[in-house]
């Protein structure tokens, strides 16, 4: 491995313990609605890049021709095997040296990963080597300039600061932590890679219990599909989501 692993997934149910036994459809349906607005609607070879059992794979299983799943955890990608079987084709590794050819895929989408990543330069730079030329990059980026971070750093409940370009390591959540970026830090980082930003959505943007218990999980989907693009400007939501282009050659 070229860097260390943030989160093993091998020997864990994901798919029952994160998102069936607890109260995340809110969540689900506003990744899907998110992919829906971004990923092209043709694609020859498409990857989902740490996609797990395949959470997302209805949303473009019929965009494209030939679709693989990547991901670190083997248990993970054998259950996607049960449930997709020979639709999508398994491919487990390191996500720093990613087992698919220079300008192999036309498009790919990483969603739920980035707060894993120690290295988003290098992750980043992978993702681009692996794109076609004009190839487009779906990418959900785990934001630490959220309003509740911003209330918790303001009055002394927090030390971490939202409002610095710094990567926020949150290690009292695991024993390794989980990272959140800056918007504008990780900007700097697709500008530099070469990417071409065209279009950021702002998702998950009541993600709340306090909000599900009054509103309730249909009513928040119905205001998120106008929030997403409404607030993509301000970059306050859990997850701003990002179509970025390879230029082409």
């Amino acid at each position: 491995m070229s860097e260390k692993v943030i989160s093993d997934y091998n020997g864990y149910d994901y798919k029952k313990i994160f998102w069936e036994d607890a109260d995340r459809e809110y969540e689900d349906q506003a990744d899907r609605m998110a992919i829906r607005k971004l990923l092209p609607k043709r694609m020859e070879k498409f990857a989902d890049i740490g996609g797990g059992y395949g959470r997302l794979a209805n949303e473009y299983l019929r965009r494209a021709r030939k679709v693989y799943l990547f991901d670190y955890s083997k248990t993970e990608l054998e259950q996607a095997k049960e449930i997709y079987g020979d639709k999508i084709e398994t491919k487990a590794g390191d996500i720093y040296e990613l087992p698919f050819k220079d300008n192999e895929l036309d498009g790919l989408l990483m969603v739920r990963v980035t707060h894993h990543l120690k290295n988003m330069d290098k992750a980043i730079a992978e993702l681009y080597r692996v794109l076609k030329p004009g190839g487009v990059a779906v990418i959900e980026v785990a934001n630490k300039r959220t309003l509740p971070k911003m209330a918790r750093y303001v009055t002394g409940r927090s030390k971490v600061n939202p409002f610095d370009r710094k990567v926020a390591n949150y290690k009292n959540i695991s024993k390794d932590g989980f990272y959140n970026y800056h918007p504008k830090y990780v900007e700097e980082i697709f500008a530099k890679t070469g990417f071409k930003t065209e279009k950021v959505l702002s998702v998950s943007n009541f993600r709340s219990k306090g909000l599900k218990k009054i509103f309730g999980t249909k009513n928040l989907v119905k205001m998120e599909d106008s929030a997403q693009q409404l607030l993509a400007g301000v970059r306050f939501a859990p997850s701003i989501y990002y179509k970025l282009r390879k230029p082409e050659e």
